[in-house]
């Protein structure tokens, strides 16, 4: 039901759908707490509870203390000791605009300057004046009290509840049904950030904390991807994730998960008090427990609808998932007075950010060979608009992960998509499944060139070993033209179909016979000399990239950026990289086994060996060292330092920036972390400066960024990362 149906007026039509709301909410959460595999895409779910709670407020008989929208979460798992909570944890109420937000804001302003119960306040009716009143900065009654609002992130985890007593961490247990929860405290403990004794030399008697254990957002992705290529199952998303990780029986395998934890309120405190809210996060951190630092306070609801809508602008920018933006009353003594609902504090609400799952139709299941034969499964999807983007079309990765999810041409499916991660689908909503569907299967042949598809021993992808492979020639080529390869500018896609369509390229060599074709090329439809020079002199210049891109456009499986550069510091010739046996190419500090083996047969395939030798007669570079003397790059200045680039950079692209880096050898990640030797920050840095400057780790600009790429150290720093 939308917020533009009416609610049914006929108390049996709206009993019936209660009931079924009420089931359909119930299994839900079990799914989400419990078994930490939903079905219900997170915008579903709160519609669903939305309506469940207009059907309440329309006919009152039916709001008990057993409905839905009085409970919190899902019974504990019984394979977990239960663990009652000294004071319930509750849930929040949702806002999902401005309109609900200020109409929030006006009930706990009408509560806190009544004489009536807080409780009587909950749905009264609010008239413009009254919404209008809401705002301190608008003109409101001489006596209204002062209000101000804390606003922090809405991290997307696992709510856990830690109690200290006199210092020591007694218990710390999953949300449960909001009293009773699941004692994890033996896996708590694995996670580095949370102490096992309070930072304090005159600890209170009684501290519950409140917080969220999350997932790191890079972490997450580099487990999935290599859970994918090992042929186990993907999960779903960091959220899940880290609830599995938290509920293994064994304590050492949630060791192995880099599990992390934000603290964000207190439950029961006992010998020690505390005026605000800011006040008390500030002693948690004086603790040695890890609080977030975007937090911030403001005093009128334009400066917290600001804070919203940054924040929903760069929610990808922190390194952890959110999906939403909660406000809170600062003041304990005012939160005191309006107090709770069975199932929520009135003190506080939850914007809900625009979800990055949705639900939409999973119309076929294609499949599409790329530049190394590797044959992906893809979801073509009745479009659906996902955190803002329209999505077509997701990933499936390999037919492992499509057995394990059980997903179906012509499912209800959930596809989602956070920051740069590339769309994919979640899972079926089996609950809508429709009579018929088949399972998937693999196709015996490549849909590109009829050949066969093998899915070598140990692997969890199938392949296409046609080298001349029309869909793999096609994505080889834009490959080569791609920064991270050859950077060869006017060489797109759209180029690369035509020159594929006219005849005038069948291999990568012959890209650098185009300058033997001018004349063809100026023939092109469209196509004037200004455009084929450009071409031509882009092509020239991708002849002269340095050794290791120049592996990278080769299309080796495995072998990225990194390794290649690698590969190239300890054999720095194209002739010695092909002589190599695979024993001595894994001797090779960082090459392991997998890249040497394929690096071995690519180079030892003859089709392979043919290209080598014509992309040699053209003149592409062979040497580092004479690549390195032409671009006068030290490929070792930078070697040890991580690196972090945050922000906008006036005279880089953030891609241009991570190449300069790593061209001196230099690791660049997207977090920061105890490793990390400097981050780079440009305009608009967002968080991560912030952080280091937390950590201790130093922050260059963008002059002391240049700096450091001409002489391998920080300006003052006289020597390089330690």
């Amino acid at each position: 039901m939308s917020d533009a149906q009416e609610v049914p007026s006929d108390p049996a039509i709206a009993r019936a759908r209660h009931d079924e709301l009420s089931r359909a909410v119930r299994n839900a959460r079990y799914r989400y707490y419990v078994l930490s595999a939903p079905d219900l895409a997170d915008a579903s779910f709160d519609a669903l509870l939305r309506e469940l709670d207009q059907l309440e407020a329309a006919h009152p008989q039916l709001r008990t203390p057993a409905s839905p929208t009085q409970q919190v979460g899902s019974p504990p798992d019984t394979a977990f000791p239960p663990v009652t909570h000294p004071e319930p944890m509750r849930s929040l109420d949702n806002a999902f605009s401005f309109e609900e937000l200020v109409a929030w804001a006006a009930r706990v302003r009408r509560a806190l300057a009544s004489d009536a119960e807080p409780e009587d306040m909950d749905r009264l009716p609010l008239d413009e004046e009254q919404l209008t009143a809401a705002d301190p900065a608008a003109a409101g009654p001489d006596d209204a009290p002062r209000i101000v609002y804390g606003c922090e992130l809405k991290i997307d985890g696992v709510a856990i509840d830690l109690v200290y007593r006199d210092g020591v961490l007694t218990s710390a247990a999953t949300r449960g049904d909001g009293t009773t929860g699941e004692d994890v405290t033996n896996q708590v403990l694995t996670i580095d950030s949370i102490p096992y004794r309070l930072h304090l030399d005159d600890p209170p008697t009684l501290l519950e904390v409140r917080g969220e254990v999350y997932y790191p957002l890079e972490a997450f992705e580099e487990m999935n991807a290599a859970r994918i290529e090992r042929g186990e199952a993907a999960f779903m998303n960091p959220r899940n994730a880290a609830s599995g990780a938290l509920r293994q029986k064994d304590p050492e395998v949630t060791r192995t998960r880099p599990l992390a934890v934000w603290c964000h309120g207190l439950g029961a405190v006992e010998g020690v008090s505390f005026a605000t809210h800011a006040e008390a996060m500030r002693s948690l951190a004086a603790a040695g427990l890890p609080v977030a630092e975007e937090s911030e306070q403001h005093t009128d609801l334009d400066a917290v609808w600001a804070y919203v809508e940054r924040w929903t602008a760069a929610r990808h920018d922190v390194s952890y998932e959110i999906d939403g933006v909660v406000v809170k009353v600062e003041d304990l003594t005012q939160r005191a007075e309006l107090g709770s609902t069975a199932r929520a504090p009135r003190w506080a609400i939850a914007y809900k950010m625009p979800p990055v799952e949705q639900a939409t139709t999973l119309q076929a299941i294609e499949l599409n060979v790329g530049r190394t034969g590797k044959a992906t499964p893809y979801a073509v999807l009745e479009p659906v608009l996902v955190a803002g983007t329209r999505i077509t079309y997701a990933t499936l990765h390999n037919e492992i992960q499509v057995h394990a999810k059980d997903v179906r041409a012509g499912d209800r499916v959930l596809v989602r998509r956070a920051g740069d991660v590339i769309p994919e689908v979640v899972g079926p909503v089996l609950s809508e499944r429709p009579e018929g569907t088949e399972p998937w299967s693999m196709p015996a042949d490549c849909p590109f060139c009829g050949e066969p598809l093998v899915r070598p021993e140990g692997e969890a992808h199938h392949f296409c070993e046609n080298v001349d492979c029309p869909n793999r020639l096609r994505e080889s080529l834009a490959h080569l033209a791609s920064r991270g390869a050859l950077d060869i500018e006017g060489l797109g896609e759209q180029t690369v179909d035509l020159l594929l369509a006219e005849g005038l390229v069948h291999d990568l060599a012959d890209v650098f016979r185009l300058h033997e074709r001018r004349d063809e090329l100026l023939a092109l439809e469209k196509w004037g000399t200004k455009r084929v020079d450009n071409l031509l002199a882009g092509i020239e210049q991708g002849r002269k990239r340095p050794l290791d891109r120049v592996l990278v456009a080769l299309n080796i499986r495995h072998l990225g950026p990194t390794y290649a550069k690698t590969l190239v510091r300890a054999a720095p010739s194209l002739q010695a990289i092909r002589d190599a046996e695979p024993e001595q190419l894994e001797a090779i500090d960082g090459i392991g086994p997998v890249i040497a083996s394929a690096v071995h047969s690519w180079f030892a395939t003859p089709r392979n060996a043919q290209l080598v030798d014509e992309l040699i007669a053209l003149g592409i570079t062979t040497d580092a060292e004479v690549a390195d003397a032409s671009t006068g790059v030290d490929a070792d200045l930078l070697a040890g330092w991580t690196v972090v680039v945050t922000g906008t950079l006036e005279g880089f692209t953030r891609e241009e920036a991570r190449a300069a880096l790593e061209d001196r050898g230099a690791k660049v990640t997207g977090s920061v972390s105890g490793r990390t030797s400097v981050v780079v920050a440009g305009v608009d840095p967002g968080s991560k400066r912030d952080k280091a400057r937390t950590a201790g780790v130093p922050v260059a600009d963008e002059a002391a960024f240049r700096h450091l790429l001409a002489h391998g150290e920080l300006p003052g720093a006289g020597g390089a990362a330690g």
